[in-house]
């Protein structure tokens, strides 16, 4: 006959070991971003920058649609690349590629707001990618950079939590 205390150990030992994934990834970071709301990405898929290719912002200075064929993931999300170099170089030092404030519009972000993008919108400052809405709100975030980016900075925390 099997030990009653025996049986409710290993019982919770079950359970436990069944939350264990879920767990590890939180510990570890693979859920943080994403389910935290903290990545501008499509909710059905988990693509990034709705499929561009973050290298090709730094490497020839313009958006480039990926390759749905290319791929990586970072942090929950999936990003696109126009040829297997470019995702290589993401995945060697993929913070450096991210766009800056989870995707979302870095004049959007300054302003207290987690706004969409257009791909094609983007400056790269410092060597970080920064997306913005349209071309109006580029023109305007354009305006003030430095000051815009203090304040996106400040509010980041905050708008990143929610």
């Amino acid at each position: 006959m099997a030990d009653p205390d025996t049986a409710r150990n290993t019982g919770g030992i079950l359970r436990l070991l069944a939350h264990l994934p879920l767990v590890a990834a939180i510990l570890f970071g693979s859920l943080t971003l994403a389910a935290a709301g903290m990545l501008n990405i499509d909710k059905a898929t988990g693509l990034a920058i709705k499929g561009y290719d973050p290298v090709a912002y730094f490497a020839d200075g313009k958006a480039i649609e990926g390759d749905p064929a290319i791929t990586a993931e970072h942090d929950g999300a999936l990003y696109r690349f126009a040829s297997a170099a470019h995702r290589d170089t993401f995945a060697a030092d993929p913070e450096k590629y991210a766009p800056q404030f989870g995707g979302f519009c870095a004049y959007g972000i300054a302003k207290g707001v987690k706004a969409g993008v257009e791909p094609d919108k983007f400056t790269i400052v410092d060597g970080r990618l920064y997306l913005n809405y349209n071309a109006s709100v580029q023109e305007t975030w354009r305006g003030d950079i430095p000051g815009y980016l203090a304040k996106a900075r400040e509010n980041w925390q905050q708008l990143s939590a929610d």
